[in-house]
């Protein structure tokens, strides 16, 4: 054993959302923690999301009951502890004559999200007045027969990852970025980390090490000596495109023609936001970008609905999502986050696949628990649910 490594009780590579609540929810346990991010906090999949907090709406017609109800529970709770990082943003759909979905489908999912989320008058929806119509940023008014709107809330994803690293640092978290991480060999009682940083090799013991890279968790686990067990994953990019255009009125949850997936048109920072897409990715995550196939797709669903189709992009960009391995539809699976230990009684290493922005509390709690199936009790030094969020 090199006496010069330090030893940690937990390390954590990779600073997407996941990472850093990591680090923060076993940190504010007691635990000492590190994290490895190869580049910068949010540079991955965290940093291109559609910039939602929400239950998921949509995640009702998959009877995804018990992650809508998490989410919502979160979404509550972020509006509290980062309040200027996380806005209620009001949302419409649009049901036209054509429209797969029914009047009565949609109320019913409406009920039913609220339903979850808590009866409050923040929780609310109703059926937007005829007379309001016009209002409605240029929307197509032919073959409209009902508009409902309800609530949900917006973020800056980077700017609220990197406040839950700011959070976790001030609870003795040790960031080191850019690291790249290079290999863990297995110990009796943990790992022996190397990574690259600031040009040179170096070393770190830790009882656990959680593998929280995203859509480079497969590479990670490859990294690690024996290495990590995974699941049958696939990448799923989703691009987005931003138009110069403002909406007045707030988001749009609109029903592509072409497919009958859910799309979303949302004002961001005086621009519109455009997305997203769901289209299966077999090269390296570091080389993912938007397709013009899927660019073409947006625009589409947008020219559908606005009178206002003639569309300059400012911008557009792709991430990965790391979704369950099936024969099913992209946009039926689950986004509940999926974590594989390496002993399912006392864990040495853990990866976490998938997830949502909205619910990285949970999936931290989940990874903390295991933990504590390995390490020494401590007392906690504080509660993320608890921590405020500050830019």
């Amino acid at each position: 054993m090199n006496h010069s490594e330090s030893h940690l009780d937990v390390v954590v590579i990779g600073g997407g959302i996941n990472g850093v609540g990591v680090a923060q929810a076993v940190a504010a346990a007691g635990y000492s923690v590190a994290l490895l991010e190869k580049s910068a906090i949010a540079a991955g999949t965290s940093s291109k999301s559609s910039k939602l907090i929400h239950g998921g709406l949509r995640y009702l017609e998959n009877f995804d009951f018990k992650l809508v109800r998490e989410s919502l529970k979160e979404r509550e709770l972020l509006l509290q502890l980062a309040p200027t990082l996380v806005k209620r943003l009001p949302f419409f759909i649009p049901l036209y004559q054509q429209s797969s979905r029914s009047t009565l489908k949609v109320a019913t999912g409406l009920m039913l999200y609220r339903l979850l989320a808590g009866f409050h008058s923040k929780t609310g929806f109703r059926v937007v007045h005829r007379r309001e119509w016009e209002q409605l940023d240029d929307l197509k008014l032919d073959g409209l027969k009902k508009v409902f709107q309800y609530w949900d809330a917006q973020t800056d994803d980077v700017a609220l990852t990197r406040a839950v690293m700011r959070s976790a640092q001030q609870l003795g978290v040790e960031l080191h970025s850019p690291a790249e991480f290079l290999c863990a060999e297995s110990l009796d009682h943990g790992y022996r980390i190397s990574y690259r940083e600031a040009g040179a090799t170096r070393q770190m013991q830790a009882t656990i090490a959680v593998n929280a890279a995203g859509p480079w968790a497969d590479a990670v686990a490859q990294r690690f000596k024996p290495a990590l067990p995974v699941i049958a994953t696939q990448n799923v990019q989703g691009t987005h495109i931003e138009i110069d255009m403002q909406l007045s009125r707030g988001a749009y949850y609109l029903e592509a023609p072409a497919d009958k997936r859910a799309v979303f048109v949302i004002p961001w920072m005086g621009r519109t936001l455009i997305g997203t897409t769901e289209t299966l990715y077999t090269g390296g995550p570091d080389d993912v970008h938007p397709l013009e196939s899927e660019i073409d797709y947006l625009k589409s669903v947008f020219s559908h609905y606005f009178s206002n189709g003639n569309i300059e992009i400012n911008a557009a960009w792709a991430g990965l999502r790391v979704l369950p391995a099936a024969d099913t539809s992209a946009f039926t699976r689950t986004r509940e986050s999926s974590i594989v230990a390496d002993d399912a009684q006392q864990p040495h290493a853990l990866t976490v696949f998938g997830g949502k922005i909205t619910s990285y509390r949970v999936t931290a709690g989940k990874v903390l628990q295991l933990c504590k199936q390995t390490l020494e009790k401590r007392s906690a030094i504080a509660d993320t649910a608890k921590l405020h969020l500050e830019t």
